[in-house]
């Protein structure tokens, strides 16, 4: 072991120091190379940074039980990057989900009621002759009932209608905040635009 030891500190001892040469001038925009082991690089180079990038978030909403979708974008100026995303709700799925609960726990005029909810559910049915129930009534009855009391329809009188309440009337908490929130972010576009 002491004979490597003693092998290598008489190579290092023998061994020369290169000295650095003076290297003769590089012409600008050129990168010079000698050959004795000393490189002179004289280099012009602009360095650009990539374009800024707005990423739309990413939203999961895979779980099999739930009833919403995800929802994301993004929009990228010079200026001004900007990017969203949410989930929303979708009722028919949760219409779909509570009726079929419903219908397996027994409770079939339950379910039917929960799938009246929808307008065309409710004129399919009525167009079929077997009208939704009515506060418990079945039949003739319930068809008579939702005659006389057509406010109460699904889609009746409640509908969206412009000359009544404006453009928001009729939608759900969700579509209210998703129209508000692109109308906001348009407006801010459309100002940086100008």
């Amino acid at each position: 072991m002491t004979k490597y030891i003693l092998a290598i500190i008489m190579m290092l001892g023998m061994s020369t120091v290169a000295m650095a040469q003076d290297a003769p001038a590089c012409p600008d925009g050129y990168i010079c190379t000698l050959s004795g082991g000393t490189t002179n690089v004289n280099s012009n180079t602009k360095v650009e940074s990539p374009p800024p990038t707005a990423i739309s978030p990413s939203i999961n909403a895979s779980n099999s039980d739930s009833c919403t979708v995800g929802v994301a974008g993004a929009v990228q100026t010079q200026i001004l990057g900007i990017s969203a995303g949410k989930t929303v709700r979708d009722i028919n799925c949760e219409r779909l989900k509570n009726a079929k609960t419903l219908y397996d726990m027994g409770m079939k005029v339950a379910a039917v009621s929960v799938m009246c909810q929808d307008p065309r559910i409710f004129n399919a049915m009525m167009d079929a002759g077997t009208p939704c129930p009515y506060d418990g009534m079945i039949g003739s009855q319930a068809k008579s009932a939702w005659e006389s009391n057509p406010e109460k329809q699904p889609g009746g009188s409640q509908s969206a209608d412009p000359q009544k309440g404006g453009l928001l009337k009729g939608m759900d908490d969700d579509q209210k905040s998703t129209a508000i929130g692109g109308a906001g972010i348009g407006a801010l576009l459309l100002l940086l635009l100008l």
